[in-house]
């Protein structure tokens, strides 16, 4: 009796448990986690910026190797850099609307676009700001009366094309040689005769080696005749310089005077590296201490 009554207390304790218990139902399927949307606008910025940076360098490249004229590489380099500006406008404005998004877009891309686009338009900037600090002419010389002459080397036939000055009053009348000497002498003043003291032929030994350790390709040097020729080639467009090196011995016979001329062979504007040119070898001729070009 007793036994009964302990199984039947048991039993009791067991439902009211069961019944205070709240109920287990199978848990509902969780739902699948939202799918990431694709960063268009960061993926349209990268793009536009690696875009960029590659449209400009096989556009340099290119023209080097001789693929195409240089003047559709520079078309080419120049859209580039509009492209390279777009992509920095709208990095900045999808940038600007993100932060007022409830679930704003993944910032990688978008950064790393502009990151890229940045230094395209900034490498091609500086040669822009040259542009427009430096004259439109590509022939600079440290002697304007009396040039150094090519002999070896052939002077592009329209070199005293297109100088600047024809439509300006104090130039009015002038031919393009006074007005290539006018120009000249305001934008690089500087660049003049050099005095070494030491006879014309060791002058041109020393020049020969120096245009060698630069990279040049010299045509002629003739030490004995205080002349040197040599051609500078650039790096991407390989567009190519002519150089002249003329030595004569001073009135007195003592030491040196020394010239020099450099001369783009295409293009308008050198962007004034003929005058970095002419600035830095004849301060490193001379033993003076300068960057290099």
């Amino acid at each position: 009796m007793i036994r009964k009554q302990v199984l039947n207390e048991q039993d009791n304790s067991a439902e009211q448990a069961e019944m205070a218990s709240p109920s287990v139902n199978p848990s509902p399927a969780m739902p699948m986690a939202e799918k990431k949307k694709f960063d268009y606008q960061g993926t349209f910025v990268l793009l536009a910026g690696v875009g960029a940076l590659s449209w400009g360098l096989v556009s340099a490249i290119g023209t080097g190797w001789g693929f195409w004229e240089f003047t559709s590489g520079l078309k080419g380099v120049t859209w580039a850099f509009f492209l390279g500006i777009g992509a920095l406008l709208f990095g900045a404005l999808f940038g600007w609307r993100a932060r007022k998004s409830i679930n704003p877009a993944p910032r990688g891309r978008r950064w790393a676009g502009m990151l890229v686009a940045l230094a395209y338009v900034g490498w091609v900037g500086t040669f822009l700001f040259s542009a427009l600090s430096v004259p439109a002419i590509h022939d600079v010389s440290t002697d304007l009366a009396d040039p150094p002459e090519f002999r070896t080397l052939q002077l592009r036939a329209d070199n005293l094309d297109n100088i600047p000055g024809a439509d300006d009053a104090q130039m009015k009348g002038l031919t393009p040689q006074q007005r290539w000497v006018m120009v000249h002498q305001k934008a690089y003043g500087d660049i003049r005769s050099v005095r070494i003291n030491e006879p014309v032929p060791m002058v041109v030994a020393k020049a020969d080696r120096l245009a060698k350790a630069r990279g040049w390709t010299v045509a002629i040097s003739l030490p004995e005749e205080g002349r040197m020729e040599a051609t500078v080639t650039s790096a991407f467009f390989k567009f190519k310089d002519d150089v002249v090196i003329r030595v004569r011995p001073t009135d007195t016979g003592e030491g040196s005077v020394v010239d020099m001329r450099s001369v783009s062979r295409v293009g308008v504007s050198d962007l004034g590296m003929n005058a970095k040119r002419v600035r830095s070898f004849l301060a490193d001729l001379t033993g003076t201490v300068t960057a290099a070009p």
